[in-house]
């Protein structure tokens, strides 16, 4: 992408993030994510009615009668942004494709972070970690994950979450707030969605395209995996073929959905074409 093209397509990220950030997200992002880091600050003495989950037992046994710890909250927030940048999202059928639909949300996601006076990371994930950016705070840094997100070309094109979930709790020791915008279109990567979200706080933004879920009946048609770069035809006249494709769609979105669930994951899913604001100011809101 030449660099003058690279520059417009940011200053109009820019100025979409900003609109979004002080109309419609304007107090929803703060009071979604505040508290959720808890700092320790000191022990006292246990009193009726505290909570004997927070007793701290090493403290407890030294003294002879119970101890609690109290907790407050972080006044900042560390976000992260964790955006999957394989070939698959390079499919879109509508207004665009699956990885420009991730690049807007976590540009205005970016935006809202900084606006919100919070420091902000980003790291690009393909099969392997692509690219990690640490988190910090100012517009500068904003303006330089959004030229990441619009020009950087990945190295791999395969899929896997486990990775890039890994390097977050190794590189981030102090608990934060990670969204995960991918298609999830990977290898089982519960074990590491459950590790990483009992250190974080985690949110998973599922990206897809309307025609991933059914195929239509356009006769024979040549498909291809960008991943793989395999390339099968098939007959989509056949009900069968269609159904089929249909059922194992619908298996893969539950069983992505589960995974959200058993490990207590906030989540959201976006289809390309469609308005990604609503999705987002619920999720916030539920939270």
């Amino acid at each position: 992408m030449e660099t003058t093209e690279l520059l417009k397509k940011v200053r109009k990220i820019e100025i979409r993030s900003r609109g979004l950030t002080r109309q419609i997200f304007a107090g929803e992002y703060h009071s979604a994510f505040r508290g959720r880091g808890m700092a320790f600050s000191e022990v006292r003495e246990y009193q009726f009615g505290d909570d004997i989950r927070s007793i701290d037992w090493n403290v407890t046994a030294r003294f002879g009668h119970p101890y609690v710890k109290i907790f407050e909250e972080e006044r900042e927030l560390t976000v992260m942004l964790l955006v999957d940048v394989s070939r698959s999202g390079d499919f879109g059928t509508v207004t665009g494709t699956k990885r420009e639909m991730m690049t807007e949300i976590a540009a205005v996601l970016s935006y809202s972070v900084i606006a919100n006076n919070d420091k902000v990371g980003l790291i690009l994930f393909s099969d392997r970690v692509e690219k990690y950016i640490p988190p910090k705070k100012g517009r500068a840094h904003m303006l330089r994950i959004i030229r990441e997100l619009l020009s950087y070309e990945p190295q791999s094109s395969g899929t896997s979450l486990s990775e890039p979930l890994r390097f977050l709790t190794n590189v981030i020791r102090k608990r934060c707030t990670a969204f995960i915008l991918s298609d999830f279109m990977a290898p089982p990567f519960v074990e590491a969605l459950r590790i990483a979200s009992g250190k974080h706080d985690l949110v998973a933004l599922n990206i897809s395209d309307r025609r991933e879920k059914e195929i239509p009946d356009v006769g024979f048609m040549r498909v291809t995996d960008p991943e793989t770069g395999n390339e099968n035809w098939i007959d989509t006249s056949s009900a069968k073929i269609r159904k089929d494709y249909a059922d194992l769609w619908k298996r893969h979105e539950e069983t992505v959905s589960s995974s959200f669930i058993s490990c207590g994951i906030d989540s959201a899913t976006i289809s390309t074409g469609e308005d990604y604001i609503k999705p987002l100011i619920s999720l916030f809101k539920h939270r």
